[in-house]
């Protein structure tokens, strides 16, 4: 996509921040963060006054709430006071708010397990992250805000089970790419009523083109959208008001309020296809990583993220592991900050040399030693990668002349190689990637060479369709018969809006995948397109 952003409608500290290093410094990314981490005010530096929540005369919690990151014995909440979300100031002045939470055995709150007070800050646009320990493992809980007079929404949560407990299921949903103009929510609507221990969302939380007055395919014909919002996504106030608009959907609410979340972004939420410091178009890098900054802060306020993903300017570490017992280890990666350029100038290719060097990578070294040191000393009996692009080798013709994906591991050939020789390495006998992005639904076998279908089976990826991204869809795409004979490790495709759920046990894995026949119209019901298993130790997927 083509845009030709305001350069003059940066904050004016961080413009100043980008001018006083200079080109040479401003392009290396850690420059950039260290300069930006204070360019951004951080609470404390701009000593803003307190307002009093008694004297707030409309509902600040309709943005709802969320959780995230469970551990055991611990769980983070999220809100953000937001009066007015439409608005870039939410409603409320430029001062801090105290809030009260509490978290409880039971949903009546008859039960308070642990209670307390937080700071609201006007710096991180009125949201609140809090880290809730001392909890019971494995146990779910229910949770709340108030502000003055005003009570949130209740959510529900849930803490991980300790690490060396053993647990004989664990249930989980993934999700990804929700482009408000391409539909209704319909989708999170019915995983809020599911039975899940966690949610994992795979990028794309939010899309920075432009939505008009009437929300694009969602035709509204009851109300009239403000024109900021008919803008492509650049400065920190655009982030934060989008951020704005996608949570007053009250599907999205509600799902939030139903489970714990575990978020990674992929590109939309910055700038579409993005890598590392380098920009979609033309845009000189010190300018993109001005934006980088603003969307990754944006982020930050309005996820369910602890502490250490805490973003310093245009710097944010979102990679990290969780364990739930010895069941599963999760290893949630990004595969966008470090990643290195897409070869051939992106765009679907024919792989070549440099699409296959072995110095392109799509984690960075650092994470990719994470990733693999991790894998050593993993005890758990799955071992999952929540990630953002398709891992498994994708031709477009079942013929010599094929081309594949620059943005997707297929574009870092030798990148994902080395990942799939470092799980063998380590022993992982049950592997399994989750991946969104790409607006359909997959189901594969992961080979050891994707050249050879004779070549041993190590794993399995799932990728999670849309949740509204793409408009309706359709079972079977325009491609489907190319893709399907293209790639016979691929086991499933279909090209519904939905999301996918997992149930891990000890035997065995499986796979539901949930669709809706629109989301250009609301209210459609939700129905289970194809069903698989894995069984462990033994690698591959069968019909459930």
């Amino acid at each position: 996509m083509t845009h030709s952003p305001n350069r003059h409608a940066h904050a004016p500290e961080l413009r100043a921040a980008a001018q006083h290093l200079g080109r040479r410094r401003f392009l290396t990314v850690t420059g950039a963060a260290a300069a930006l981490a204070f360019a951004v005010n951080l609470p404390g530096t701009a000593h803003a006054a307190e307002l009093d929540a008694k004297k707030i005369t409309e509902d600040p919690f309709t943005l709802g709430v969320a959780s995230g990151d469970p551990q055991p014995g611990s769980v983070t909440l999220w809100t953000r006071l937001a009066t007015r979300p439409y608005e870039p100031d939410s409603g409320l002045p430029r001062a801090r708010v105290q809030l009260r939470w509490e978290l409880a055995h039971d949903a009546r709150f008859t039960r308070v397990a642990r209670r307390g007070s937080v700071t609201a800050h006007p710096e991180f646009h009125h949201s609140v992250h809090v880290d809730v320990t001392g909890l019971d493992n494995d146990r779910p809980y229910f949770y709340r805000f108030r502000a003055g007079s005003w009570i949130s929404p209740a959510g529900r949560t849930r803490t991980a089970p300790a690490r060396n407990a053993r647990i004989s299921e664990l249930r989980l949903g993934a999700v990804s790419c929700q482009a408000y103009h391409d539909g209704y929510f319909t989708a999170y609507k019915h995983l809020a009523e599911e039975d899940l221990d966690a949610v994992f969302h795979l990028g794309d939380y939010l899309y920075e083109y432009a939505v008009n007055a009437v929300g694009g395919a969602r035709n509204y014909p009851d109300r009239v959208l403000p024109a900021h919002f008919n803008r492509e996504t650049v400065t920190l106030e655009d982030y934060r008001l989008r951020y704005g608009l996608y949570k007053s959907d009250p599907d999205l609410r509600a799902a939030h309020a139903a489970h714990a979340f575990i978020l990674t972004w992929d590109d939309h939420e910055t700038e579409n296809n993005y890598a590392g410091d380098i920009p979609e178009n033309g845009v000189p890098p010190e300018e993109f990583l001005l934006r980088r900054a603003a969307a990754y802060r944006a982020y930050w306020e309005n996820q369910p993220l602890r502490r250490p993903q805490r973003p310093a300017g245009a710097d944010m570490h979102l990679y990290r592991r969780l364990h739930f017992g010895r069941l599963a280890q999760f290893d949630t990666l990004d595969t966008r900050q470090y990643r290195s350029d897409q070869a051939y100038g992106d765009g679907w290719k024919v792989p070549g040399p440099e699409s296959q060097d072995p110095a392109r990578t799509l984690t960075g070294a650092t994470q990719e030693r994470w990733l693999l040191s991790g894998w050593k000393s993993s005890r758990a009996r799955w071992n999952v990668v929540p990630q953002q692009v398709t891992f498994a080798q994708r031709r477009d013709v079942p013929t010599a002349a094929y081309k594949v994906s620059m943005d997707a591991w297929d574009g870092y050939s030798a990148s994902r190689d080395r990942v799939l020789a470092g799980a063998e390495a380590a022993g992982i006998e049950n592997l399994m990637v989750l991946t969104g992005d790409v607006h359909v639904g997959y189901a594969f076998d992961l080979k050891r060479d994707f050249n050879d279908p004779a070549s041993p089976t190590v794993g399995t990826e799932l990728v999670a369709t849309s949740i509204s991204s793409g408009k309706d869809g359709a079972d079977k795409p325009g491609n489907w018969d190319n893709l399907t004979k293209a790639n016979p490790h691929m086991k499933f495709y279909n090209g519904r809006r939905g999301y996918v759920n997992i149930t891990l046990g000890e035997q065995q894995a499986r796979a539901d995948f949930r669709t809706v026949s629109a989301v250009t119209t609301p209210g459609a019901p939700i129905t289970t397109a194809a069903s698989f298993v894995t069984e462990a130790g033994s690698p591959g997927l069968k019909p459930a």
